[in-house]
């Protein structure tokens, strides 16, 4: 009676024999986000209630985002980040601390926070190291077919800047819209009323972006 081969061991691709680095899962990264915010608040010793009274957001909605249980867009984040004095790259990090110090000066190519907005296909990859007290934050940002800040215009702390690397994007500024192409920059200050989206139906598109704070801190 012959004896049953031996099992083969499962190929999983990886040749160079590295365990590939585990990406957050969508759901995770709503809890991530939700985590910081609520860690955000209670370091500056702020309510749910005056959070909702500065943001005219339901305090059953930010209870949600505290805890994963809803997707907020890249508006509500601005506008969360803006009333907790902060720029929306502290929802990037590490938890923050009282005095938010930091003294990171390098960001590895493999080690960039990433803030995955996928209900609205965005993403933002923090190039610049993470402090909740960081002035002048430096992104690469992702904009899938068709994704976009939303319909509504938002505004927020500081200026911004940016070069488009890859495909097309649309820029809002107040009334005036732009369509803005590989190698286009911009600049404005980002109290102005904005959004921007990609009207592309298979093109992503990719732009460098810098945000200044100046009221944080």
């Amino acid at each position: 009676m012959r004896k049953p081969a031996a099992a083969k061991p499962a190929r999983n691709g990886n040749k160079s024999g590295k365990k590939a680095t585990a990406k957050p899962t969508e759901p995770a990264m709503d809890v991530a986000v939700g985590r910081r915010i609520r860690d955000l608040r209670r370091v500056r010793q702020f309510s749910l209630e005056a959070i909702a009274a500065r943001t005219e957001l339901s305090i059953g909605f930010l209870s949600q985002i505290e805890r994963g249980l809803s997707s907020p867009s890249l508006r509500v984040l601005a506008t969360l980040a803006d009333v907790l004095g902060v720029g929306i790259a502290a929802l990037f990090g590490a938890s923050p601390s009282a005095d938010g110090a930091s003294d990171q000066v390098v960001t590895r190519g493999l080690q960039r926070p990433e803030l995955k907005l996928w209900r609205t296909g965005v993403s933002k990859q923090l190039l610049s190291p993470a402090s909740a007290d960081n002035k002048l934050n430096l992104f690469l940002v992702h904009l899938e077919p068709g994704g976009s800040t939303g319909d509504e215009l938002y505004t927020h702390d500081g200026e911004e800047a940016g070069l488009v690397l890859e495909g097309e994007m649309m820029l809002t500024v107040d009334s005036e819209t732009w369509s803005l192409k590989t190698g286009d920059s911009f600049r404005f200050a980002s109290r102005r009323p904005h959004r921007f989206s990609n009207p592309a139906q298979e093109t992503k598109a990719v732009v460098l972006w810098v945000n200044c704070v100046t009221g944080a801190g």
